[in-house]
């Protein structure tokens, strides 16, 4: 029998178990029975599966041995059964949840995804799965780009549940739409973790914003601007902005520099970013405007130079 399979039937027995930590000792004896040369692959599921009934006892250390341990063991794997993979990044994924590791549980369980069906899960699960990662987007202090989430079916699962408020959010966020990440403040508020984290989520809408209008720049020549500016989109003191392009400029969101005596900025670069509707209609409106000054300038040299149009 295969011994992947074995460790499957082995695990739809422990979810039966009464005892969660009895169910934990089942696993890692399951482990220790597959743990031959030619089943490393069930060993390894073995005992991801008992790490997860050790994280529901809230033993993260053990848990965490026990990831590391694993995932030594599938990366010398020549090849690996996905239903491994799925095991390795939900139980990672559920283990930064505990830890409260926002940006890890982000990317572990936008990989758990990429390994099974969703229409597999629950629709409990999905609209769970969504809203965690909905958080962790939002109060992760390294994601600043929510396009992987914002073009996965999974978001589809808030909308019509009581939740279906955070796809506005993260909207609003990704569009650096101080105006309307302000109305959805009471939604927010319903939400203790983000009510928490309100300042955080202050600066960081604002750092979208200060990202959006850098964004929206790119391509018109209008490389260099003014505090004044950033104060209007940003809705901030011009005293704060210095503080808040050296924060985007240590993030990596934005390259360039700042002016102090000039009170301006300038960019170079900006992040890539994931686009909505209006965004790809304002991108349509800057290449309509570039392909006129083009017109334009080429207009402007067979006059002045007509040997070189003969």
């Amino acid at each position: 029998m295969n011994k992947v399979k074995l460790v499957l039937f082995a695990l739809a027995a422990a979810r039966q178990f009464d005892s969660i930590s009895a169910a934990a000792e089942f696993m890692e004896k399951i482990a220790k029975e597959v743990d031959q040369p030619e089943s490393q692959e069930a060993h390894a599921l073995a005992l991801l599966e008992s790490a997860h009934f050790r994280l529901l006892l809230n033993d993260l250390d053990s848990t965490r041995d026990t990831l590391e341990k694993c995932q030594r063991m599938v990366e010398s794997f020549a090849t690996v059964d996905p239903v491994i993979y799925a095991s390795f990044y939900r139980v990672c994924a559920d283990y930064y949840k505990a830890k409260a590791s926002f940006g890890q549980y982000y990317k572990n369980a936008l990989l758990l995804l990429a390994c099974i069906d969703i229409q597999e899960l629950t629709v409990e699960d999905r609209v769970q799965r969504a809203y965690d990662l909905s958080i962790a987007a939002l109060l992760s202090d390294t994601i600043y780009n929510f396009g992987d989430l914002l073009s996965h079916p999974i978001i589809d699962a808030l909308k019509g549940t009581e939740h279906e408020w955070m796809v506005a959010l993260l909207l609003a966020f990704n569009a650096g739409d101080i105006g309307k990440f302000e109305s959805l403040t009471g939604s927010l508020h319903s939400q203790p973790l983000l009510a928490q984290q309100e300042s955080f989520l202050q600066q960081k809408i604002r750092l979208m914003a200060l990202i959006e209008s850098m964004f929206k720049r790119q391509g018109t020549g209008a490389r260099t601007i003014p505090f004044g500016v950033v104060s209007a989109e940003t809705k901030m003191p011009v005293n704060e902005i210095e503080h808040l392009v050296m924060k985007a400029l240590s993030l990596g969101l934005i390259r360039g520099g700042i002016d102090q005596v000039g009170q301006q900025i300038t960019v170079q670069w900006v992040q890539p970013r994931y686009l909505g509707k209006d965004q790809i209609k304002n991108l349509v409106d800057r290449l309509v405007q570039w392909e006129g000054r083009v017109i334009e300038t080429a207009q402007q040299m067979s006059q002045t130079t007509p040997e070189l149009f003969a």
